[in-house]
């Protein structure tokens, strides 16, 4: 596998920009933009390959690879107390652990976003 092959790239339309934008999460934010998906794509795969020879010229470290990455599906969220009883009430209403009722609503945050 590639350098270039172990960050995740994202090209996706932007309402507020008219157009996609590029960009690889954790290394380099939105960095290309254009009418065409494909070609923001190979855009941003040449930015990604002339940012991977300037580390390696450099020797500056790289990110953290995001392919293969393990997750182990827990993370801390802080809230206020408020919204820690409001979730807590909901989850008991809906017969749910506290935990399963956030990642429901994380999850139809989620997929709501990308079908509006």
């Amino acid at each position: 596998m590639q350098k270039k092959d172990k960050y995740v790239k994202i090209v996706e339309w932007s309402d507020e920009d008219n157009c996609y934008v590029g960009s690889i999460p954790g290394f380099l934010g939105p960095c290309c933009h254009g009418d065409n998906e494909q070609e923001v794509y190979r855009q941003l795969c040449k930015i990604l390959d002339e940012w991977i020879e300037i580390h390696e010229m450099d020797q500056l470290p790289f990110p953290e690879e995001s392919v293969k990455k393990n997750y182990s599906g827990k993370f801390v969220l802080r809230v206020n107390k408020e919204l820690h009883k409001l979730l807590t009430i909901k989850a008991l209403q809906s017969n749910l652990s506290l935990n399963q009722l956030c990642e429901n609503l994380l999850k139809n945050s989620i997929l709501n976003k990308k079908t509006a």
